[in-house]
């Protein structure tokens, strides 16, 4: 199953797998493992796709720094065209250190703080994306004192399902913590309009992660342009829709979101209401173009069940066990005999523990080389030092050039900071 879901760069030559021009094997034994490696050509290609399908309006690439928040990456998205959505005030650090202006950055998430507000404000951000009344008074109050005014978009709520592969992804029904609800939207709005420190500037919604079917997209931004057009009535004249992100991709067999197909059902009514599309892709940008490499440490048996525990786990990549999360693995040697219905497991004391279940895989052996696929997005950035594990070092290939973008972490690493 992995060899079918291997994807480019990440191709054969002779049997052997290469992340662009160079040998997987290369870049084990130069840089160690466990080790993330990322294309950026095709990082490069998921931007300009996104560019081309939406040319038709004004639009701005938010892009989701929680998915990869690498400062190599993020340089090289922001040249590419791309801002960024941020949830905190790390990811504002990041995105600043990286060059993005302010302009092109838009602040989301339902727990913002004061110091996260003033810094953002002082930075001078395109807009908070808002999710309840309180934050909007917080945002007024500290936008009154400092004297900046603060363009804000409502995270609308539409109780639309948006089906995801796991519950944990949805955010646009009324059961999750997010957005404002729609019945309440207008008032807030109403409200805002007597503070002469906030500013209207849009209307914002965020459905779900990995969603592959445009439908969703399409009911709620019905609604929402609704939604638009009796605010506009009411002397609410918004000039942006921030669609959110949540644009799934391929990990097993399922297709992933026709970027394409999305643009033709947006792109019409937005670019009908006047209004500029802000998007925050994130997985459909990365998640394809990164792998991690892994090497077997042992091979055991247990009952008529082979474990195969290689040397990265749930503390390099967590999907697997919080999420659920398919991602292929294949060997990264040609590889022949007959499969073998094997778990790939990691070595931290968890039974959760592992990166693939029940795959049918020719039997690795120790010191094999294998590669977990489609790791590019919500890899690193989830992983931890759980079990007193170093966080894995980052790569970046381009064509037949490697670069290490992030150190592998060290002993001293573990305890910076304490006493």
């Amino acid at each position: 199953m992995g060899e079918s879901l291997l994807t480019q760069p990440f191709v054969r030559r002779n049997g052997e797998l290469h992340c662009g021009d160079i040998p997987a094997a290369e870049l084990a034994e130069r840089f160690g493992t466990p080790l993330y490696v990322y294309d950026i050509r095709r990082i490069a290609e998921r931007v300009g796709a996104f560019h081309t399908a939406f040319a038709g309006v004004d639009h701005l690439l938010a892009y989701s720094v929680k998915a990869n928040g690498n400062l190599s990456i993020l340089r090289r998205l922001h040249a590419m065209g791309c801002g960024a959505d941020i949830t905190s005030l790390g990811e504002l650090y990041r995105a600043r250190q990286a060059g993005i202006p302010g302009r092109m950055i838009v602040f989301a998430g339902v727990g913002k703080t004061v110091p996260e507000i003033e810094a953002a404000l002082e930075y001078g951000i395109y807009a908070f994306n808002v999710e309840s009344r309180g934050e909007l008074e917080r945002i007024d109050e500290v936008a009154t004192r400092l004297g900046r005014r603060a363009p804000f978009a409502i995270r609308v709520n539409p109780d639309v399902f948006a089906a995801t592969p796991h519950e944990y992804t949805r955010t646009g029904t009324a059961s999750t913590k997010f957005g404002v609800p729609w019945d309440e939207t207008g008032d807030l709005y109403l409200w805002a309009k007597d503070r002469p420190w906030l500013v209207a500037a849009g209307i914002d919604m965020h459905i779900g992660s990995q969603i592959v079917d445009a439908t969703p997209y399409v009911r709620a931004l019905e609604c929402v342009l609704d939604l638009v057009t009796e605010l506009s009535a009411a002397g609410v004249d918004l000039k942006f829709l921030n669609i959110g992100g949540g644009y799934g991709i391929r990990y097993d067999h399922d297709p992933g979101m026709d970027v394409d197909e999305l643009a033709a059902d947006l792109v019409p009514p937005v670019k009908s209401a006047g209004l500029r599309l802000i998007l925050e892709p994130g997985r459909s940008i990365v998640g394809d173009a990164g792998v991690l490499l892994t090497r077997v440490e042992y091979v055991k048996r247990s009952g008529r069940k082979h474990f195969v525990v290689v040397d990265g786990g749930m503390s390099e990549l967590i999907r697997p066990s919080h999420y659920g999360g398919f991602h292929a693995v294949a060997h990264t040697m040609p590889s022949q005999g007959a499969t073998t219905r094997v778990d790939i497991v990691g070595p931290i004391c968890e039974t959760g523990d592992f990166l693939a279940r029940d795959r049918e895989l020719p039997l690795p052996e120790q010191g094999d080389l294998l590669a977990v696929c489609t790791v590019g997005a919500y890899g690193f950035a989830m992983a931890s030092n759980y079990n007193g594990r170093l966080r894995p070092a980052e790569t970046m290939v381009d064509g037949n050039e490697a670069t290490l973008i992030r150190q592998r972490e060290t002993l001293p690493d573990l305890v910076r900071g304490e006493e």
